[in-house]
């Protein structure tokens, strides 16, 4: 069987990190393709990986929270506002029901390893301050951890069928799901409580993504539309 690679990271801190069928996930410094090292602990395919940064990435030098665009090369200096004094993290999830929390920069060892899940986990996400982490399953779950120590938190029901997809807003305060059940839902995570129910999709909800401004929410589906909510 030929294995493939089934997702990619750009870090900050100048690595790359590849996932992979083969239940791995490798550690690659971009400078002169040299293997660091290899995470191990998954028992099947993993499906998802999430830095603590990856807003960081996203934004570059464009910071909402400051209400506009910040001066040419200074997304280095948001990307370390971001990432703080600490180290990177690295959340993994699996088709072996569990997550992974590491400090892959620094260590092939995981900070430890996050079980509850009854299914499959297709997707795992850090908030934009890196402080929780939320994960979606094909056990119509999604699941909130802490971003440092990988404790459970707290479980968000309401679908009825598997979530496939997660998306934080820019404040951290809200978290959108999709399912296959058709809907597109909005969590406060304060209170951990469903906020917005909001239908409209004919089929599966395949990705969300929330705006950097935290204004829009966009979906797309199985029903080949794509739908834009506003906040």
């Amino acid at each position: 069987k030929q294995w493939y690679q089934r997702r990619v990271r750009g870090s900050g801190d100048n690595l790359i990190y590849s996932a992979s069928q083969d239940r791995t996930i490798k550690v690659w410094r971009p400078s002169d393709g040299v293997l660091c090292r290899t995470l191990q602990g998954h028992g099947h395919w993993v499906n998802t990986m999430a830095l603590s940064t990856d807003y960081a990435c996203r934004i570059g030098a464009w910071d909402p929270s400051l209400q506009g665009k910040t001066q040419h090369g200074d997304a280095l200096t948001v990307y370390n506002k971001y990432k703080g004094s600490g180290e990177e993290f690295l959340v993994s999830g699996s088709d072996d029901f569990t997550l992974f929390l590491w400090q892959p920069s620094k260590s092939n060892k995981p900070v430890c390893r996050m079980t509850g899940h009854q299914q499959l986990i297709n997707q795992a996400a850090f908030s934009p301050n890196g402080r929780t982490i939320a994960s979606a399953s094909f056990d119509k779950s999604v699941k909130v951890w802490d971003g440092k120590t990988g404790k459970f938190i707290s479980t968000l029901r309401g679908h009825v069928k598997a979530v496939y997809c997660i998306s934080w807003s820019a404040d951290n305060k809200l978290l959108v799901s999709g399912s296959s059940d058709s809907t597109v839902k909005v969590w406060c995570m304060r209170t951990f409580s469903l906020l917005n129910d909001l239908p409209g999709h004919a089929d599966e909800v395949y990705t969300v993504d929330w705006s950097p401004c935290g204004s829009r929410v966009v979906s797309g589906g199985k029903d080949k539309v794509l739908k834009l909510w506003r906040s």
